[in-house]
């Protein structure tokens, strides 16, 4: 699929509709960065909030930008199985390049129902899938054991593991192929999980930092430590800020800041707090961002 960083890119909103003019904004600063990979209708997509045809514009928008530039990897997963294949089976007929599937949540599956959700949607969509282990908002955890049966299907290609446990991350990679391709899910562990033999990220901060965070991958990759321990120290205060409240909150947020959408969230979703907002307004800036005259203003 992609080694180093992908973007999970959010999605932006006006007046309570999808801002296509801005969506369109925020790809074409990724395009203009050494971001390897757009992850569109993703956690930081708020795609739970979206309607089927929001999500086929989305995914249609980000495929005619994008022009086969770099790897297109679409969000399909749902707690739903039937509502998965379906989302799969689009984003296929549309074009994407890979899908990213959230383990399922609400229901708690067995490690065997993760097997068979998993594998019954490889049957169906013969395009690369990267599985997305996120405990912290499933409450299930893809076990290594589970990963290593499922890494032997042909088209289950990777793991975004979100989980923040790097002994099950060192366990998974002892269990799969040198092929088999495992992402940060965390901004915070981009440096140990590739220096674990993990290949990049699929990253938050991206959206705002995007060079910085592949200038990381890329010092681990070349094996300099010190310059990759100093890039992931220094980046580490604005990650702290970007994950204050619950993503996309604060990116969304930082967005805003940088003039380049709408601080516009779908509920349950509310505006970062007024505290959290000043922290990263700090950060951005102490990290070297140039926020907009209207935020200057505001402070």
């Amino acid at each position: 699929m992609f080694t180093g960083s992908a973007v999970a890119i959010a999605t932006p909103f006006k007046g309570g509709e999808v801002d296509m003019e801005s969506f369109e904004k925020l790809l074409d600063f990724q395009l203009q960065s050494k971001i390897q990979a757009i992850v569109v209708l993703g956690t930081t997509g708020e795609a739970s909030t979206l309607s089927g045809q929001e999500r086929e514009a989305l995914i249609r928008k980000t495929l005619n930008k994008v022009q086969g530039k770099i790897p297109v990897i679409v969000g399909a997963g749902s707690n739903d199985y039937k509502k998965a294949v379906n989302f799969s089976k689009q984003a296929k007929e549309l074009g994407a390049d890979g899908l990213l599937l959230v383990t399922p949540y609400y229901n708690k599956a067995t490690q065997q129902g993760l097997e068979a959700y998993y594998g019954g949607i490889a049957q169906h969509v013969d395009l690369p899938i990267i599985l997305y282990n996120v405990p912290s908002r499933t409450n299930v955890n893809i076990e290594p054991e589970t990963v290593e049966n499922l890494s032997k299907i042909s088209n289950i290609v990777g793991i975004k593991e979100a989980g923040g446990d790097l002994g099950q991350i060192l366990e998974i990679k002892r269990r799969v192929s040198d092929n088999f391709k495992i992402y940060s899910g965390n901004d915070d562990q981009i440096l140990p999980i590739c220096a674990s033999g993990g290949h990049g990220v699929i990253s938050v901060v991206a959206n705002i930092i995007p060079d910085q965070v592949q200038d990381l991958c890329e010092a681990v990759e070349k094996e300099d430590l010190k310059a990759a321990i100093k890039k992931q120290t220094e980046m580490l205060p604005l990650i702290q800020q970007v994950f204050a409240e619950v993503n996309p909150i604060p990116i969304k947020a930082a967005i805003s800041l940088l003039g380049m959408a709408n601080n516009e969230l779908r509920l349950p979703l509310t505006p970062l707090s007024e505290g959290a907002e000043e922290n990263l307004i700090r950060e951005m800036e102490s990290y070297g961002l140039t926020l907009t005259t209207t935020q200057e203003k505001k402070r």
